[in-house]
């Protein structure tokens, strides 16, 4: 049984995440800024395994009681998920409102950094664990029209989580990046909503480059279990899966997935 934290994790793919560790027997720590939303998806799973506290990354007491919480719950951590992040992408970066680009540096990069500062330093001193940070577009350097800043944020914990991997690199702790592809999370669904005509644009490669959390979560949950090389990359629509898709989509219209989602 391997004990597991995941921060931002009530929803979308940190939520699937979470829900995929608990099905393979494991035990999760969720977190969030809701407690009430935390306490009702507890109840609502029933698993004796799950357990979770309000969490604002952006503040590192707060990521230390986290931490605290966790091990007082499963008596020590394995791996620890930075998942909390935001992702305002419908912008070009002279119209992003100021408020939008602070929070989303604070949580994106702050956040991620106060979580990796406080398990990085917990596990150094136990001699073991595993440290996953959540990238995304604009990570690898592309421009994605309207992500200007939210992928500068992701493109920073790039470079962040190679210096962390190779200051730990003899410690015992194994440090990664997770690139999970095109979800279909509920900021997705929202953003497609409030601009429905760019969406209806888009909609055919939406639905050949987009995936459901739970189409990807197994996959990043195996490889995050077998994880032994630090600094590596676990990446699940590779470009070449990419390509294939955006080929096979000029001949094969693909199956609408957003439909379930009344887009």
């Amino acid at each position: 049984m391997v004990n597991i934290v995941i921060t931002g994790s009530t929803k979308g793919i940190g939520k699937g995440l979470a829900d995929e560790f608990i099905a393979q027997g494991h035990q999760v720590v969720i977190s969030g800024r809701n407690q009430q939303e935390i306490d009702r998806l507890i109840e609502q799973s029933g698993s004796a395994n799950l357990y979770g506290l309000a969490c604002n990354t952006q503040d590192k007491d707060a990521v230390v009681a986290l931490w605290q919480f966790a091990v007082d719950k499963l008596g020590g951590v394995d791996i620890w998920v930075n998942n909390a992040g935001l992702a305002r992408t419908v912008w070009p970066i002279l119209e992003t409102p100021d408020e939008e680009i602070y929070t989303m540096v604070k949580t994106n990069v702050l956040g991620t950094i106060n979580g990796c500062k406080v398990a990085a330093a917990a596990m150094k001193e136990q001699g073991s664990g595993k440290i996953f940070n959540m990238l995304g577009g604009g990570s690898d350097g592309e421009y994605f029209p309207g992500m200007g800043i939210y992928g500068t944020t992701k493109r920073g914990l790039d470079y962040f989580t190679n210096a962390l991997a190779k200051e730990l690199k003899d410690d015992g702790v194994l440090v990664g990046k997770i690139r999970p592809g095109m979800i279909i999370t509920e900021g997705v669904i929202r953003e497609s909503n409030a601009d429905k005509k760019n969406f209806e644009r888009r909609r055919k490669m939406a639905n050949a480059l987009c995936d459901t959390v739970e189409t990807v979560a197994p996959f990043l949950v195996r490889e995050m279990l077998a994880f032994n090389q630090t600094g590596k990359k676990i990446r699940w629509l590779t470009p070449m899966k990419m390509t294939a898709r955006m080929l096979k989509a000029m001949v094969i219209t693909p199956e609408d997935k957003f439909k379930q989602f009344d887009l």
